[in-house]
Parts: structure tokens; C-alpha cells; sequence
């Protein structure tokens, strides 16, 4: 029952990690970190499968960094404010409540960016 649980949430995590590389706001990597773990813990095949997907690369290059560039950090907090700008006063209509919350969920983004993600050495 434990695995199936892990099993049924990792690939939870797999679907948010896969929106948040389009959804400005919703983080890519720590979704996909935690979809890695509980693939871990409850099936090495679905693991491999995660680590072999096109999102595989967001993981390995966290783990061989400890985290994310100064640079790759500006340049996520830059596309993501420019997305939310974009998304709140040019495709979300006026008065709508929309146009609180993607601000609201935006921010979150950049501050857990900023703060909650470790800042590595660029390795290139």
C-alpha cells in the first residue's frame, strides 16, 4: 500500500514539475527532485524512467551542482515575472480574480527561486 501511495504522488509530481516548465510561477525542479525520491523509495524502474525522460536533465544537473547558478536563477525569476506581467494584464481580463492570484502564485515562485533553491557553482 506504501508503494502504491509513493507511486501515485511521485507521478503527481511528475505532471506539476512538467507544467511548471511552461506555467510561470509553478517550480520545475523541486516537484521532479521530489518525484525522483518517492519513485526511490517505491519503484527503481519509474525512477530510471524519470531520470531517462526529457525531464531528467532538471535533476541531474541540480544533484551535479547543489543547486542552481546565480545566473540560472536571474534568468528564471526574469521569465517568470515577464510571464506573469504578460499573463496578468494582457490574456486576463479586468476585475477578473485571476488577476490576484497568478501575481500571488508568481511571487511565491520567485521568492521559493530565490530563497528556498541553493545557489551552486557554475560548472561550465
Amino acid at each position: 500500500m506504501k508503494k502504491s501511495l509513493y507511486v501515485f504522488f511521485g507521478l503527481i509530481c511528475v505532471a506539476l514539475g512538467s507544467l511548471g516548465v511552461v506555467v510561470p510561477g509553478l517550480p520545475t525542479t523541486p516537484f521532479l527532485l521530489l518525484a525522483s525520491w518517492l519513485f526511490y523509495r517505491s519503484s527503481p524502474r519509474l525512477q530510471q524512467w524519470l531520470l531517462d525522460s526529457w525531464l531528467g536533465k532538471y535533476i541531474r544537473t541540480y544533484h551535479r551542482r547543489g543547486g542552481m547558478t546565480v545566473s540560472q536563477k536571474a534568468g528564471a525569476v526574469g521569465i517568470m515575472v515577464a510571464m506573469v506581467l504578460l499573463s496578468t494584464f494582457v490574456f486576463i481580463p479586468a476585475g477578473s480574480v485571476a488577476r490576484i492570484i497568478v501575481p500571488i502564485a508568481g511571487a511565491v515562485g520567485v521568492l521559493t527561486v530565490v530563497f528556498a533553491v541553493p545557489n551552486a557553482k557554475n560548472d561550465e
